[in-house]
């Protein structure tokens, strides 16, 4: 029955979606008897705190919010932010006489529907609404098609939702305890985590080499044209048949593989005399080997592959590529963004195929319909590929996007259009030309060349590379038209050294890339979880490469030494096949947790296949509880020390990294901090032995004539400065407490430069510089954005420094006589110039603004981030930056009151009802305020049993 149908014979429906966004998409294809909301996410979860935890739960239950000893029932409540949304459901539905569930078909979806069935307790009839898609004839047949509430899709996400608990409110404390407060743990971030790290690892390890080779111009003799080349270069591939070495010849580490005889591995010496031994030598064709090129069309868009090609085509992060393809769907340009699936819908290939014939003409239509039926061995509920929307594509110009909605758009309707269009087609050619050197060394190079005769689907397609330097498919090498026997002469002979480079970092793309081959996690909550790994600090950004920080570096080993099995990557993988397999119906839930937090119990013996299956090796999951009760063998200060070399050792202490030779108050004891932001692959004992030759420690200065406290200098987390030292016994704390005299330096000086005299000047401020005509004081200060004076709540900034200390009260009156500059002051010349914006087209330039360096191209404004640097930052991390700026929504405006009415001869009357008001308002304040103070006392007690664990991140 259409939704037409339905309201001419009356009723009120009540349709619930996740976003506002949603509603407003879908309210415009439902007739007149539907009322569409948004249930704005989840709202009921775990909760937080043991403060959000009712009364009756005690001890570890108000702890976890799960009753572990009861077959984990899990503690719900309405979050605190959703109580009025939740009112304003109950009250449409009072006055419905339907509902119907819409959210995303999938078990996140299907979990807050079953969330709202809950809460609400509709007694009207309850309907399962789901689609792919937000068009008009989608959302229609979702109403005339609803099933019910899918319960094992619900179930498996509950379970999800207790392990991830479990875990993150179970590990986090440790690491509160052994390594720095406020960390957080979590199933697949901490592996993530651990991936990244493992990665440094090797580059720390990594020692270079060199190793070289010889590159020959060879001419034929011809004139040579476009399509048959006068010459070819080639690279030198054997001498005497063994194998030059070649960048694959090298392990991560840098050296050689293999000593086998079969591979020559040249130095600078033997090239060199190679190359000398082949100037004079002729040359011919040994072999041309010829055979034909076909490339398939790739499959069309699923969360991960979008997410990657994201990256490398639009500079996109997996968070922001996220952002912009929900706006996309929300608004019924593609079909639901968080898939596994490849596959097509007939009604999308019979779309895609009718634009290729259209575009590209006929010739580039396959006569089959091209199915893609592969999908991740993880895969979530059977959605379609990521594709434009509706029985008829619109191309990007027809959407009337804009910006990175139209750049993702058209990514994504270019990849569905191509995977419906023919192989490309050509030949690839492989020439050996071989030569005996004057020392009879026989020498043979190798070149490799393709043309393509048939583009196929290339005309509008071609995948990105991860590897910047990769060649991609549609690039062709053409080679002249040689035959074997064919005499070349060489025009140049080339030594070429290469030098091995360490393995490259993980970028989101990549990270996202590997997570997915071991099959860990689900691919829907990659771009979650690498933002919470930037969020937390385990991992920071230089360019697009992830660098692990020192801190990830002791909080994976401590994952690694005493819950080896929990970060371990098979492990983690055969656990999201359990859930799976949970999901399916095949295995229980409760015994396969009680496995996993209990370990191996009597009452879990024969308790079902989903417990047997925890290692996959037979034994049992060790019992996270026993794991995270027992620390005493966790060394705290072990766990946080690397050693460097030359004696020297990396601790990441509570306050940052620092690096330091021999014990604490010991003769030779040397210290020195180690910048957050440093890379921990660039600390190598050269540089950690100029950092602790550094001047460090306090510089005593003297003792203040005045006061006489001795007056020291010390270089601190934000920079250098000055301080005196209170005499013993001098309160610290309490109504009596003295606070030290402090000083920032001054931009002109320095540490190892700065005197007694210069120090008393600097804590003397702020400085008294006068009064004015009406007697409000006048002062001198230095603040977070440089030298000010301030007259009551009017500041304005000086020039320089060195005004703090002699600017005279004329001066001062004289600026406050110019009228505050309210606008802009005059534009800085950028500090860099970072090229053309694909998305805006226009020049991207780094400033330095009060804030900090940001990333402009005049639109859109981008701070950098802590680990962005102006000198090192790439036009592509800029285009990045801007991207994920723009993807997020811009701020709700303030609805502009209503002026007042005017009331000129009621103004008395209201003055006397005002006061009247706001004294029972004041006597009212009262009341509440004692009772906000006891309840508040409650809540801060029961949060502590917490502390930060609400912190604790749940993955999925």
């Amino acid at each position: 029955m259409s939704p037409t149908s339905e309201t001419a014979q009356g009723g009120r429906r009540l349709v619930i979606v996740e976003s506002p966004a949603k509603a407003k998409t879908i309210k415009g294809y439902l007739g007149p008897g539907y009322v569409v909301e948004a249930s704005v996410g989840h709202i009921r979860d775990l909760p937080n705190g043991a403060a959000e935890v009712p009364d009756e739960y005690t001890g570890e239950v108000r702890r976890l919010g799960v009753d572990v000893e009861n077959d984990f029932q899990p503690i719900y409540v309405v979050n605190a932010d959703k109580k009025a949304q939740v009112r304003k459901l109950k009250q449409l539905l009072a006055e419905s006489d339907e509902l119907f569930l819409a959210t995303d078909e999938d078990r996140e979806g299907e979990a807050i529907a079953w969330h709202l069935q809950e809460v609400l307790k509709p007694k009207v009839p309850v309907h399962r609404m789901v689609f792919h898609e937000i068009t008009k004839d989608a959302i229609r047949a979702a109403v005339a098609n609803p099933r019910e509430l899918n319960q094992r899709m619900v179930d498996a996400q509950e379970t999800r939702r207790i392990l991830d608990r479990l875990y993150g409110y179970e590990v986090s404390p440790v690491l509160w305890k052994k390594v720095m407060p406020r960390l957080s743990a979590g199933r697949v971030q901490s592996v993530a985590t651990r991936l990244v790290v493992e990665r440094e690892r090797e580059r720390i390890a990594f020692r270079s080499a060199e190793y070289w080779d010889l590159t020959g111009t060879f001419a034929t003799g011809r004139a040579g044209d476009a399509s048959d080349p006068s010459t070819l270069t080639a690279r030198l591939s054997a001498v005497d048949g063994r194998r030059i070495a070649q960048g694959r010849d090298f392990g991560p580490d840098g050296q050689l593989k293999s000593a086998s005889g079969q591979t020559l591995h040249l130095d600078e010496t033997n090239a060199r005399a190679l190359a000398a031994a082949l100037a004079d030598s002729t040359f011919a064709v040994r072999s041309v080997e010829s055979k034909p090129y076909r490339r398939s069309p790739y499959a069309p868009f699923r969360t991960t592959t979008l997410q990657q090609e994201a990256s490398r085509k639009l500079g996109f992060g997996a968070k922001a590529t996220m952002q912009v393809a929900q706006k996309l769907y929300e608004n019924g340009f593609i079909t639901y963004m968080r898939t596994d699936s490849t596959t097509l819908s007939d009604t999308a290939i019979t779309a895609a195929r009718a634009q290729v014939t259209q575009l590209y003409g006929a010739n580039y239509l396959p006569e089959k319909p091209r199915t893609y039926a592969g999908k991740v061995k993880n895969a979530q509920e059977a959605h379609e590929a990521i594709r434009p929307s509706g029985d008829r594509f619109r191309t990007p110009a027809e959407t009337g996007l804009t910006g990175d909605q139209f750049r993702l758009y058209e990514l994504i309707w270019k990849r569905t259009v191509a995977s419906q269009m023919k192989d490309a087609v050509g030949n690839s050619v492989t020439v050996k030309i071989g030569g005996r050197a004057s020392d009879g060394r026989d020498a043979e190079f190798s070149a490799s060349g393709k043309t393509i005769t048939f583009h196929g689907f290339m005309k509008a397609y071609v995948e990105g590379a991860d590897d910047p330097n990769a060649e991609l498919d549609d690039r062709e090498r053409r080679l002249p038209q040689v035959a074997e026997g064919d005499a070349l002469s060489a025009e140049e002979v080339t030594v070429d050294g290469h030098a091995t480079k360490p393995p490259a970092r993980y970028t989101e793309a990549s990270l996202v890339k590997e997570l997915e081959e071991r099959e860990i996690g689900r691919p829907s909550t990659y771009a979650s979880i690498i933002g919470t790994i930037l969020d937390r600090g385990y991992v920071f950004k230089k360019g697009t490469a992830l660098v692990p920080s020192f801190l990830s570096f002791a909080v994976v080993n401590l994952l690694e030494t005493h819950f080896g099995r929990l970060v371990d990557y098979d492990f983690t993988a055969r656990m999201e096949d359990d859930l799976d397999r949970i999901a399916r119906g095949e295995a229980k839930s409760v015994p396969w947790l009680k496995r996993f937090y209990f370990g191996a119990r009597e009452d879990t013996a024969g308790a079902g296949a989903a417990s047997d299956a925890g290692n996959g090796d037979g034994d049992h999951l060790g019992g996270l509880k026993e794991l995270v009760t027992d620390l005493g063998a966790i060394d705290a200060r072990e766990i946080s020390s690397f050693p460097v070399g030359n004696g020297i050792v990396l601790r990441v202490g509570r306050y940052g990294p620092y690096i330091e030779r021999g014990e604490k108050d010991s003769e030779g004891h040397q210290r020195a901090d180690v910048p957050e932001e440093m890379a921990p692959d660039e600390l190598s004992v050269e540089y950690a032995e100029e950092l602790l030759a550094k001047p460090s420690g306090d510089f005593e200065l003297g003792a203040d004539p005045v006061s006489g406290n001795q007056i020291i200098a010390k270089d601190g987390r934000y920079g250098p400065y000055v301080t005196e030292v209170l005499p013993e016994g001098t309160p610290k704390t309490g109504k009596n407490a003295v606070k030290p005299r402090t000083a920032s330096l001054f931009k002109s000086m320095s540490l190892d430069t700065v005197t007694l005299a210069d120090a008393l000047k600097l804590m003397s401020l702020p400085r008294v510089v006068g009064e004015d005509a009406d007697g409000v004081e006048i002062t001198a200060q230095n603040g977070r954005y440089g030298p000010y004076l301030k007259k009551g709540t009017d500041s304005r900034s000086l020039t320089a420094e060195d005004q703090l200390f002699d600017i005279t009260l004329e001066e001062a009156l004289a600026i406050y006589a110019q009228p505050k500059q309210r606008g802009r002051a005059a534009a800085k010349p950028p500090l860099k110039e970072l090229g053309t914006d694909p998305v805006s087209g226009a020049p991207v330039v780094v400033k330095d603004g009060r804030f900090g360096a940001y990333v402009t191209d005049g639109e859109t404004n981008a701070t950098l981030r802590t680990d962005d640097s102006v000198e090192e930052i790439t036009p592509e991390r800029g285009y990045e930056l801007l991207a994920e700026k723009r993807a997020k929504a811009p701020a709700k405006k303030t609805a502009k009151k209503a002026p007042a009415k005017k009331a000129t001869a009621k103004k008395a009357t209201a003055k006397k009802t005002t006061a009247t008001a706001a004294k029972k308002t004041t006597a009212a304040k009262k009341t509440t305020a004692a009772k906000k103070t006891t309840t508040a006392k409650k809540a801060t007690a029961a949060k502590k049993t917490v502390s930060s664990a609400a912190s604790a991140s749940d993955d999925d």
